[in-house]
């Protein structure tokens, strides 16, 4: 079975959506899944066409970018499908289709897949370079303890007789935060 998704960003953006489901019914799609959200957003009808999809079925979009957030996002996607044996075509991917049942789109595909550790990788090596020079700097000092912070609270909290949890909800630190704190006053936690 053809399936199809489109997707724009906004409510605005009627005539794209109009656009993509046309083009999706002329590639032959026999369902369709349409949304108008942000790819930051959670797309509901994204996960209803990727549960949808059975083994044979290939998922058809009109571009990479109305179905996922970036290359790590979509290499996600595709692997997802493959593993439920599910093609997936796009209609237009750097003026050709691109379709993971032939050799050529695969070979597309492991090109991206290397594009996208290679782009985390020097990002990750930037990430560490500037913190070495803020560290040498003096303008770097790491995360603020925030828990720490409320040691004081915590203990008057426990001192009333707040459980841990309810002091971690009220004061916004995590449990585990909470835990220790009382634990280093030499206090017994409830």
């Amino acid at each position: 079975m053809l399936i199809g998704y489109s997707r724009t960003s906004t409510a605005d953006q009627q005539y794209g959506l109009e656009a993509q489901e046309r083009d999706l019914r002329a590639a032959g799609c026999e369902k369709i899944f349409s949304e108008q959200v942000s790819s930051v957003a959670k797309r509901e009808q994204l996960e209803a066409a990727l549960d949808f999809a059975r083994e044979g079925d290939t998922i058809i979009i009109t571009r990479a970018d109305r179905m996922s957030r970036g290359v790590a996002d979509l290499l996600g996607i595709i692997d997802r499908l493959e593993r439920k044996g599910v093609a997936l075509r796009i209609l237009s991917f750097g003026g050709g289709a691109f379709d993971t049942q032939n050799a050529t789109s695969k070979l597309i595909l492991t090109v991206l897949a290397a594009t996208a550790a290679w782009e985390r990788e020097v990002g990750r090596e930037r990430q560490i370079e500037g913190i070495r020079r803020a560290k040498l700097a003096g303008k770097y000092k790491g995360r603020s303890p925030t828990a720490r912070a409320k040691s004081q609270q915590v203990l008057e909290l426990y001192g009333q007789g707040l459980g841990a949890t309810a002091i971690s909800d009220q004061l916004g630190i995590s449990r585990a935060s909470t835990y220790r704190i009382i634990g280093r006053s030499g206090s017994g936690v409830k």
